[in-house]
């Protein structure tokens, strides 16, 4: 890869050279608990885009609530994996389980991930340095705040200044007393549209981008605008366009006018749903998410037009449905079938270390 003198990479476990990731998926979760989105009384977000912008909200009959509540199993995977609305399958809490799916990883070829879980999704500063420690991978940990559902009590109070004095805190002195430093901001949660503390939130974030280095992962609303609305409030708030990952481009635009758009706004692109193929998407069904082959083909459309450095791809497991241990195929996905599918459609060996490891190392390095 190309190299990056006098910066470096910000792990769990410590600083390291950019050069020591190797092959790096840079928008994971390892250790996360999502299930704020579904109510323990019963309710999640309406799954209608309509619904979903006016924060309307359903309520479960009886017997939905009871397969809510039901561990992962073979007999309700299938249901789980398209409805996402299960408690157990949205918490990944076991440190034994992301070691032995990270160890796997690494045995495939991998060094690196981003664990992309901010304040509001469990995140476990010490718990990923020992599943570090434990698999051999790096661990990238993530700072901030999620989308509204996910703040903790205070933020709506907080002012940007404290917020932004927090995050740089992680960066460069560690969450609390742990001592364990984050490596990146986010993924910032965003809705659509925009919630206020949202917004302070973000702007909270583009001021500690610029003040610690580190790069800003955002996490858009599920509307095709939203990114590119993002994008106007980092520069509107002084952040760095270019140090900036706009996550889940694969289930927010579809249109390759709309992402070549984005592209010139000078962030980064992260297609991070690979191996997520289902037509069913709980929480946008009118989404025209694409399988892994439309998504190839969308890599290659943007290094055509000159975007190959600004390409970053990954899967963002967040579920236990997406681990080996419950049916999944867990962090190896790319590795063991990305990859080749890229060689058969053309993508080079240059092209390909490109998109895994030198753009991931770039967008992670800090001066």
């Amino acid at each position: 890869m190309t190299e990056l003198p006098g910066r470096r990479v910000r792990t769990v476990l410590g600083d390291v050279d950019p050069a020591a990731l190797g092959h790096t998926q840079p928008h994971e979760h390892v250790l996360s608990d999502m299930s704020a989105i579904v109510r323990s009384w019963g309710t999640a977000p309406v799954a209608s885009q309509a619904g979903a912008q006016a924060g309307v909200r359903q309520e479960f009959p009886a017997s939905v609530r009871a397969r809510v509540a039901e561990p992962v199993r073979l007999d309700n995977y299938d249901w789980i994996r398209r409805t996402v609305l299960n408690l157990d399958n949205l918490q990944l809490l076991s440190e034994q389980d992301a070691t032995e799916e990270l160890t796997h990883y690494r045995l495939a070829g991998g060094g690196a991930v981003v664990d992309s879980s901010p304040v509001g999704l469990g995140r476990d500063p010490l718990g990923l340095a020992r599943v570090a420690r434990g698999s051999g991978v790096h661990i990238v940990m993530g700072s901030g705040y999620y989308s509204r559902d996910y703040h903790p009590a205070g933020v709506a109070d907080a002012s940007i200044d404290a917020i932004c004095a927090e995050i740089v805190a992680d960066v460069q002195e560690g969450v609390g007393d742990t001592g364990v430093r984050a490596g990146l901001i986010g993924e910032i949660g965003l809705s659509h549209p925009v919630h206020p503390d949202e917004e302070k939130v973000l702007r909270a974030a583009c001021r500690a981008q610029v003040t610690t280095g580190a790069v800003l992962q955002i996490h858009p609303g599920r509307h095709p605008g939203a990114p590119l609305a993002a994008m106007r409030t980092v520069a509107d708030a002084g952040g760095d366009p270019d140090r900036v990952i706009m996550s889940h481009i694969d289930r927010t635009l579809w249109r390759a006018e709309d992402l070549l758009e984005l592209a010139r706004t000078g962030c980064y692109l992260e297609l991070d749903l690979f191996g997520q193929e289902s037509t069913y998407y709980a929480f946008n069904p009118d989404a025209r998410r694409p399988n892994d082959r439309t998504r190839v083909e969308w890599v290659q459309s943007l290094m055509e037009a000159g975007f190959a450095d600004s390409v970053l791809i990954a899967q963002d497991i967040c579920q236990k449905v997406y681990l080996r241990r419950y049916g999944g195929p867990g962090y190896t996905h790319i590795l063991e079938n990305v990859i080749p599918l890229m060689r058969r459609m053309g993508l080079s060996e240059a092209e390909i270390t490109g998109l895994t490891v030198t753009n991931p190392a770039t967008a992670l390095a800090m001066g």
